[in-house]
């Protein structure tokens, strides 16, 4: 499992006082940058190779501003081309939200899915649920 720690921004909060809902998926991203990583090391945009198929987003408890949050980012299944990610957002030992995405291997200039090279998938696989 992957974890990264955050402070929420006063900026990211609503007219409620709490974390506005568009905020986790942005977030959710920014705890993929490891897997990212695996694909791309330098995060260069001219390598990139992975596209998002599908995000989702459950939310279960309020965030407040004022207290880190906690992404926890696992694998829960990894095919072919595809991987679908895991995402649990943690402050005060309380899931306040969930989510998904899936992910595609993807070659730009062929316009299409590729395997997953197996070194890759290799280190994928130590982060399965």
């Amino acid at each position: 499992m992957y974890l990264h720690t955050l402070s929420p921004r006063f900026c990211e909060t609503d007219a409620l006082g709490h974390i506005n809902n568009t905020v986790l998926p942005v977030w959710f991203e920014q705890a993929r940058e490891p897997i990212c990583r695996l694909f791309t090391p330098g995060l260069d945009t001219e390598n990139w190779r992975l596209i998002i198929a599908r995000i989702e987003v459950e939310y279960t408890a309020e965030l407040k501003y004022g207290t880190d949050v906690e992404i926890r980012t696992s694998l829960e299944k990894l095919g072919n081309s595809s991987m679908h990610i895991h995402h649990e957002a943690w402050q005060n030992n309380v899931l306040a939200a969930r989510g998904k995405a899936v992910l595609i291997h993807y070659d730009f200039a062929a316009g299409k899915a590729t395997s997953i090279p197996e070194d890759i998938r290799q280190a994928l696989l130590e982060h399965v649920q």
